[in-house]
C-alpha cells in the first residue's frame, strides 16, 4: 500500500473519530438542556416565571354578560384563564367561536375559565342588546365583558382581532396567539396548564390528549383583502374605485363606473361619507365589486332589502351565502355581519348589490 493511500486512510479515520466524538457531545448536551420555550411563549413544566407578565386587570368594563363583576372576580381566582379579545361583526373572530365554546364545554369543570373581551371596531358594536343577541346566536355561555372604551384592549397592549391570551392558575400570561388557526396547539396549552394547576393544587384530574374535532375554515390563497367604506378606516388603502373618491362627512352622488378594477368597490347613488362607513341617502342605490374569493361577507346597519347579482345575473344557488333568502335576496334587520357568497372554490366575479332602503349603512366587505 503506497504512502498516499495510507495517508488518506489515516485522515479518514481521524475525521470519522472526530464526528463520533462530536455526536456524543451534542447528544449529551441535548439530554442536559431542558428546553423551556416551545412556541408563542408556551412553557414546559420546569418554569422560571420571572420573565412573564401577569395578566392585566379588566378595566373600563361598561357591561357584563353571563356574569357580574363580583362573580367574575371570584371565578378567576386560581383558574387557568383564556382571554378572547373579539368583536361580533368580525368574521375572523366568528370563525374561532365554535372552538372556544367547545373548549368551554370540555374544560370548564377542570379549571378553565374563558372570558370574552368584546372590544368593538364599530359604533353599533357597543350596543349591549346587539352583543347580547350575538352571544345567544353563537351559543356563548362563558362570561363576556364589554370593553367599549378599549381600556382593557390597551391594558393588554393589543392591536388585533381576534387575539387569545392564556394565563396560568397564578395569573401569568403563558400563551398568545393572533388571528384564526393553531387550534390544536392552543388546546394543547390548555391541557398542559390545567395539568400544571392540578399538580400544584394536589388535585386528581383525569388528563386528556384528545382535541376538539371541528373542521377548520380553509382560506383562499389569493383573495380580495378586507375593504373599508369609511374614509378614516380606508386611509392609505386604495380601495374605493369611484372617481368621486372619499369626501369626509359629505353627501356624494356616485355615478355608474365605466370600468371596474379587481379589489375595488364602486357605490352608485347618493351616499354620505362617514369615518367608518357610508350611508345610502337616496331611496335606492347599489354597490359593484370585482372580487376574488370563495366567501364574501358584508358588515351593515339599518333596515334594507338587498338583491344580489353575480356577473349580471341573479345569484346562482351554488354561490348563495347562508344569509340569502328567496334565491338572491338578503334582508338586513340587525346591525352586524351577513354572508352573501359561499362557494367551495375561489373564483373571480363581478357582484352587484342593489339596495332598497334609505339609511342603509355599509362598513366593510370581508372575504374568505
Amino acid at each position: 500500500m503506497n504512502s498516499e493511500i495510507k495517508t488518506a486512510l489515516i485522515f479518514g479515520i481521524i475525521i470519522a473519530a472526530g464526528l463520533a466524538i462530536l455526536g456524543t457531545v451534542f447528544s449529551t448536551l441535548d439530554q442536559q438542556i431542558q428546553p423551556t420555550e416551545i412556541t408563542d411563549n408556551i412553557i414546559n413544566t420546569k418554569i422560571d416565571k420571572s420573565g412573564f407578565k401577569k395578566a392585566p386587570e379588566l378595566i373600563g368594563i361598561t357591561d357584563y354578560l353571563n356574569t357580574t363583576p363580583d362573580e367574575l372576580k371570584k371565578e378567576m381566582e386560581g383558574k387557568v384563564v383564556l382571554y378572547d379579545i373579539w368583536t361580533y361583526s368580525c368574521i375572523n373572530c366568528v370563525r374561532t367561536l365554535p372552538y372556544i365554546t367547545a373548549w368551554n364545554d370540555k374544560y370548564a369543570d377542570q379549571g378553565l375559565l374563558i372570558v370574552g373581551i368584546h372590544s368593538p371596531e364599530f359604533e353599533f358594536e357597543k350596543n349591549f342588546e346587539n352583543v347580547k343577541l350575538a352571544i345567544e346566536k353563537h351559543g356563548i355561555n362563558y362570561p363576556v365583558v364589554l370593553d367599549n372604551d378599549m381600556k382593557t384592549w390597551k391594558a393588554f397592549e393589543n392591536k388585533y382581532w381576534p387575539r387569545k391570551y392564556i394565563a396560568d392558575h397564578e395569573g401569568y400570561l403563558r400563551y398568545d396567539h393572533i388571528g384564526e388557526g393553531r387550534y390544536q396547539e392552543t388546546e394543547k396549552i390548555i391541557q398542559q396548564l390545567l395539568e400544571e394547576r392540578s399538580n400544584a393544587l394536589g388535585m386528581q384530574v383525569t388528563s386528556t390528549t384528545s382535541f376538539v374535532d371541528i373542521e377548520e375554515f380553509q382560506h383562499s390563497m389569493f383573495r380580495t383583502p378586507e375593504l373599508y367604506f369609511g374614509y378614516k378606516f380606508a386611509q392609505n388603502r386604495n380601495q374605493l374605485g369611484s372617481e368621486e373618491g372619499f369626501q369626509p362627512n359629505k353627501i356624494i352622488s356616485y355615478s355608474e363606473p365605466k370600468n371596474t378594477d379587481l379589489h375595488k368597490f364602486y357605490p352608485i347613488g347618493d351616499w354620505k361619507n362617514y369615518d367608518d362607513s357610508m350611508e345610502l341617502v337616496s331611496t335606492t342605490g347599489s354597490v359593484k365589486l370585482l372580487y376574488n374569493a370563495k366567501e364574501v361577507n358584508i358588515v351593515t346597519d339599518n333596515y334594507a332589502e338587498l338583491e344580489i347579482l353575480l356577473d349580471g345575473s341573479p345569484l346562482p344557488i351554488e354561490y348563495a351565502g347562508k344569509d340569502i333568502i328567496n334565491g338572491n335576496k338578503l334582508q338586513i334587520t340587525d346591525a352586524g355581519l351577513y354572508n352573501i357568497i359561499n362557494n367551495e372554490n375561489s373564483s373571480t366575479h363581478l357582484i352587484e348589490i342593489k339596495i332598497d332602503g334609505k339609511g342603509f349603512q355599509i362598513f366593510t366587505f370581508t372575504f374568505g
